[in-house]
This record gives structure tokens, sequence and C-alpha cells, in this order.
């Protein structure tokens, strides 16, 4: 859950880079709170509640998902290979569960080497 909040703390921070288990922790914490408005959403009959979450929460997950390419060296253009049907998404997959650059690249140090702020 820190992981979480954390990104939604620095929920316009779109330079640096950000870690793999930041990236896909945010993720995780994401489509559970997503299935589960879905699922409050069915019950009542109305998609309120997952619209106003999901409008609420889009800056925060582009600028997590940039920060993590930015950790693997690449731009936030290659955000656009998303569009490409089918092939973008696997890139971008795979993107984004490769590790991160070992040594300090022009996007910051490697977020691995330096100590998480408490």
């Amino acid at each position: 859950m820190n992981w979480y909040l954390a990104v939604l703390k620095n929920y316009a921070g779109f330079g640096g880079r950000a870690r793999r288990k930041e990236y896909w922790m945010f993720t995780l914490v994401n489509i559970a709170v997503v299935a589960v408005l879905a699922g409050i959403g069915v019950a009542i009959d109305t998609m309120i509640p997952y619209v106003v979450y999901y409008v609420a929460i889009l800056v925060p997950a582009l600028a997590v998902t940039v920060r993590r390419l930015h950790d693997t060296g690449r731009s936030a253009w290659w955000l656009l290979i998303s569009l490409v049907p089918l092939v973008g998404a696997i890139v971008m997959l795979v993107f984004l569960a490769s590790e991160g650059e070992e040594a300090p690249n022009r996007f910051g140090e490697n977020p691995k080497a330096v100590p998480a702020a408490a």
C-alpha cells in the first residue's frame, strides 16, 4: 500500500525514474480497486464510482508509467507504441517488466541505489 500512496503523492511527477516494484505494486492495487469499484457499480447499477476513480487516477498512472520507461532508458514517447494494436501492448509489457539501467542515466540516479525517503 505504501508504494501506491507514494505514486499518488508524486501524482504529477513525470521526471525521474520508477523501480519495477513501484510500478507493479501501484498497478496491482489499482487493479484491485478497479475490480471492487466495478463490482459495486454492477451491484448498484451505475458505473459512476468506477468512472470517478478512473479519471482521478489517470494522471498518476501516466506519471508512474513514464518514470518506469525512464528507468529502462526510454523516453515518454514510447507510450505511443501502445496505440499499435496487439503488438504495442506486448512491447509495452516487455518494456515495463524489464530491469532498469544499473548506472545513472539521463533521467536520474538508479532508484535502487538511492535510499527510500521515509
